[in-house]
């Protein structure tokens, strides 16, 4: 990403947390955390990038930044002042959830601590 797409995707991050964190009223988002945004080189189009804590609710969020995807809009162009405010596409992101599973993967593997060898020993025994 270019500077300027790397600066718009922060403003509108920044603007759409806020947003939603004050403004919506809406109870299907409440919780919700934008955990990134990505803008296509002429900033026509923002892809955003949600996530709730609680997994189950995922369809509910959906559902609901659809309904308030034109007031995001509008509340977002009142904000910025592009010539052209981007149309948001939200996606669950699902980067956490790949995290945790590498993690949980992670702690399953059986791994001894390696023992120093006599070399290693004697290097450290001289200092």
């Amino acid at each position: 990403m270019t500077i300027k797409q790397e600066r718009a995707a922060r403003l509108i991050q920044d603007i759409l947390s806020t947003l939603l964190m004050i403004e919506v009223t809406d109870p299907a988002l409440d919780g919700i955390t934008v955990t990134g945004v990505k803008v296509d080189r002429e900033i026509e189009y923002a892809d955003v990038y949600v996530h709730v804590l609680d997994e189950e609710r995922r369809d509910e969020v959906m559902a609901g930044l659809q309904r308030a995807s034109g007031f995001l809009r509008h509340e977002l162009a009142q904000r910025i002042r592009y010539r052209n405010t981007p149309v948001l596409h939200f996606h669950w992101d699902v980067a956490l959830e790949r995290g945790e599973r590498i993690d949980s993967l992670l702690d399953q593997l059986n791994i001894q601590p390696e023992t120093p060898t006599p070399t290693e020993e004697q290097d450290s025994d001289e200092a």
